[in-house]
C-alpha cells in the first residue's frame, strides 16, 4: 500500500514529516530508511487527527477551552481534561479515516486470520522527542493489542492522551498555542521480546560521549521504561567495544504478553533473576547499532530496544535526542564581560 492523508508506511517517512507523523513516527521512518531494523508499521498522520478534532468542534469547543486554562488551580484543569478526553474516547471515527487504518491493518497483518496479529499503537505527538522539548512519557502506549477493533480504539484513547492532565499543564506552562499541536499514532508488529532495555550514545551518569551505556532486562521493555525492575547495566566503549562496567541485578518480574491482548507481570525463573540477559556478543551488536544511530543522526541518542525471542534479532522501537547532558552544554556558564580584562582582574581582588 501507498502512503496517503491519513496513513504513512514508514517506508516513505523521516524526520522531515514529523509535523504530520510526530516524533516517534518521524523516527521510525527515518531508521528503516537508513537501513536499521525495526518493526514494520505505519503512522495514523495528523491528517486523521485534525479530521477527527474538526468533527468534535462542529459539535463543542475542544482547543478553545483547553488553551482557556491560564493560571488555574489543578482541580479546574483535571475536570476540563477529564471531559475533553471522554468526549475523544467516545466520538466515532469519520468513516473515510476508519476504513483507511482498517485497510493498512489489514495489510500490516497479513488480514484474515492473521488480523489477529498482534501490534503496539503508540502516540505521536507533533511536539515529542524535539531537541528543545520532550514530552516522553507525556502520552500513551498499548502493547499487545490483538484485533482492528481493539486497534480502532486505542488510536482514540492516543488521541485522548493528548489532553493528558500532564500533557495540558505541559503545554500550557510553555504557552504553546493548541491550533499547533496534533496526534499521530504509530501501529507497529509487536516483538515477543526474549529482553528489552534502552541504550544511551553518551553516558547519563556523567556526559561522557566516548560510551555507550545499555541497560536491560527479561520480557517486554515496558518493565524498564516504567521503572519496575532494576535492569542490569553495561557500559562499554563506543569505539573499542571495551566492557568497563558490568552491573548484573537481580530482576524479579518481565511483563510478558496474554493471548487475549495486552500484558501481565510474572515472576522470573529462578536461574534467570542473576543471570546477564544479554551476551557479550549481543552487547556488542548493540553498540555497533547506536554508534550508526547517533552517526546518522549527528547528536546523542537516547533509544529503546528489543531482542526477538525466537530468532534473537535485535530490533529498535525508537530513538530520539539524549536532552539531559545536550541542555547543559548549551546552556551559556557565565554572561560574555563587557571588558574582557574584569574577568581576569576579579581573581585577583580587582587589583590592578
Amino acid at each position: 500500500m501507498s502512503s496517503t492523508e491519513v496513513i504513512g508506511w514508514f517506508a516513505d517517512i523521516g524526520l522531515q514529516d514529523r509535523p504530520h507523523v510526530g516524533g516517534k513516527g518521524g523516527s521510525l521512518g527515518e531508521l528503516q530508511r537508513a537501513g536499521i531494523a525495526v518493526p514494520p508499521g505505519f503512522v495514523v498522520k495528523t491528517g486523521a487527527f485534525e479530521r477527527f478534532i474538526q468533527a468534535l468542534e462542529r459539535k463543542a469547543p475542544v482547543r478553545s477551552v483547553v488553551e482557556s486554562l491560564k493560571d488555574v488551580d489543578l482541580s479546574v484543569a483535571t475536570t476540563c481534561c477529564a471531559q475533553v478526553r471522554a468526549r475523544v474516547e467516545a466520538e466515532e471515527l469519520p468513516p473515510d479515516v476508519l476504513d483507511e487504518i482498517a485497510l493498512a491493518h489489514a495489510a500490516l497483518c497479513g488480514g484474515g486470520a492473521g488480523a489477529q496479529t498482534p501490534v503496539a499503537v503508540r502516540s505521536s505527538a507533533t511536539t515529542e522527542d524535539a531537541a528543545d522539548a520532550s514530552f516522553a512519557g507525556l502520552q500513551d502506549t498499548y502493547l499487545w493489542v490483538t484485533s482492528l477493533s481493539q486497534t480502532l480504539q486505542k488510536v482514540r484513547s492516543c488521541w485522548a492522551s493528548l489532553y493528558s492532565v500532564e500533557s495540558v499543564t505541559y503545554r500550557r506552562k510553555r504557552g504553546l498555542p493548541e491550533e499547533g499541536v496534533a496526534m499521530a499514532v504509530v501501529v507497529q508488529k509487536m516483538v515477543d521480546a526474549r529482553t528489552a532495555g534502552v541504550m544511551f550514545t553518551r553516558s547519563p551518569l556523567t556526559g561522557d560521549r566516548s560510551v555507550v551505556t545499555i541497560e536491560g532486562s527479561w520480557g517486554l521493555g515496558s518493565a524498564v521504561v516504567g521503572g519496575e525492575v532494576t535492569p542490569d547495566r553495561w557500559v562499554l566503549g563506543k569505539i573499542t567495544g571495551d566492557i568497563s562496567v558490568r552491573d548484573i541485578s537481580e530482576k524479579l518480574i518481565q511483563h510478558v504478553p496474554l493471548p487475549t491482548g495486552g500484558t501481565e507481570d510474572v515472576a522470573v525463573a529462578d536461574d534467570l533473576r542473576r543471570a546477564p540477559c544479554m551476551s557479550d556478543a549481543e552487547l556488542q551488536g548493540l553498540r555497533a547499532i547506536a554508534r550508526k544511530v547517533e552517526r546518522h543522526y549527528g547528536h546523542p541518542q537516547d533509544i529503546e530496544w528489543a531482542v526477538e525471542r525466537q530468532t534473537n534479532e535485535i530490533l529498535l522501537l525508537q530513538s530520539r535526542p539524549e536532552t539531559v547532558w545536550s541542555s547543559k552544554e548549551a546552556a551559556p556558564v557565565a554572561r560574555p564581560a563587557a571588558d574582557p580584562l574584569s574577568h581576569v582582574m576579579s581573581i585577583f581582588g580587582g587589583k590592578r
